[in-house]
């Protein structure tokens, strides 16, 4: 049988769409509009496009560097190049871009509101675990890359 390598209860993206799903209730039921114009359109898609460039060079990396992209996988390599060099967590970031480019668009103060509980979710339920796996991998690499390169950036 499959032996989970991380302890990550949900796949990291639904974790993100949960929560929008949340802000989207929340709105319908108690709607907070917040004031839109032209730039926040505009920057809603900017939001969004790094989110999906950032998530795609990362991915890309890691495919061609034959580690995991799976958060439930197991890493054969510590990637330490690419937006790796900037963020521990260049995927959540990317999805944490997306998220904040959705919730300017939305024109909604229910996104916003539950951003940092997004976080902290991110946080301790899927990060947490996943720096367990690779410091035990990757050992003592792994401690020196993390007091190199920060967890979101």
């Amino acid at each position: 049988m499959f032996k989970r390598a991380s302890r990550t209860l949900l796949p990291p993206p639904l974790i993100y769409l949960l929560f929008l799903g949340g802000a989207w209730l929340l709105h319908a039921l108690f709607p907070v509009e917040l004031p839109g114009s032209l730039w926040s359109h505009y920057f809603g898609w900017g939001l969004i496009d790094a989110g999906l460039l950032l998530m795609l060079w990362a991915g890309l990396l890691m495919l061609w560097r034959k580690t995991t992209v799976n958060p439930y996988g197991k890493p054969a390599r510590l990637l330490e190049e690419g937006p790796f060099r900037f963020s521990r967590n260049p995927i959540y970031l990317a999805d944490t871009l997306i998220y904040c480019g959705i919730a300017l668009l939305w024109g909604s103060l229910w996104p916003w509101l539950l951003l940092p509980a997004v976080i902290v979710t991110m946080q301790r339920g899927v990060i947490v675990h996943e720096e367990t796996l690779l410091a035990e991998l990757f050992g003592e690499d792994y401690r020196a890359y993390c007091g190199r390169v920060r967890r979101w950036l």
